[in-house]
């Protein structure tokens, strides 16, 4: 499996207290349970990379949690890992899904807080993270779903921008000048 490196890492995360203007705002500690999809899109860590696409076609996301044999999250694939780690190389359908995942899989706890989420996403450079209670996986929260869900939209903005900078290569930012 691919190892999962972050490109560039933020500074910060989501805080609990967010400054507009003159006026600071404090927010009300939000658990992750709170905004995650509790439907997980899995798949056993050995399935053909043909089958994922036709998962994620047919379940219409665009990742997959890739499962090992006591069920514990061992691999991430995501349509762009299609694109860019099997096409673009010229690979058949017929590899295997942990040969072209991200490992290891970061995840969470229902009950930790959004901030620290963010703050993970932020620095693993990942939008999707995959919440664990009790050694099973019972649901997952994206990028969207924080966007979404959070119920403040300057606070929603600032987490997307950060965690989309982190999830992308260095060139993309590349020093202007001036």
């Amino acid at each position: 499996m691919r190892r999962r490196q972050a490109s560039w890492v933020g500074e910060g995360g989501a805080t609990a207290r967010e400054s507009y203007g003159s006026t600071t705002r404090v927010r009300a500690a939000m658990e992750i349970r709170e905004v995650m999809t509790e439907s997980v899109v899995t798949a056993a860590a050995d399935t053909a990379i043909r089958r994922i696409a036709e998962i994620m076609r047919e379940r219409n996301v665009g990742s997959v949690v890739l499962l090992g044999a006591g069920g514990d999250a061992v691999g991430f694939i995501t349509d762009r890992d299609l694109a860019v780690s099997v096409l673009a190389d010229g690979h058949g359908g017929d590899a295997n899904a942990s040969d072209h995942a991200s490992s290891p899989v970061v995840t969470v706890a229902p009950g930790i807080d959004v901030e620290e989420a963010t703050q993970l996403m932020v620095s693993h450079g990942i939008r999707r993270l995959p919440v664990v209670d009790d050694g099973r996986l019972t649901g997952i929260v994206t990028l969207d779903d924080l966007a979404a869900r959070i119920g403040d939209p300057a606070l929603a903005a600032s987490i997307t921008g950060q965690v989309t900078r982190a999830a992308l290569p260095t060139f993309y930012f590349h020093d202007r000048g001036g």
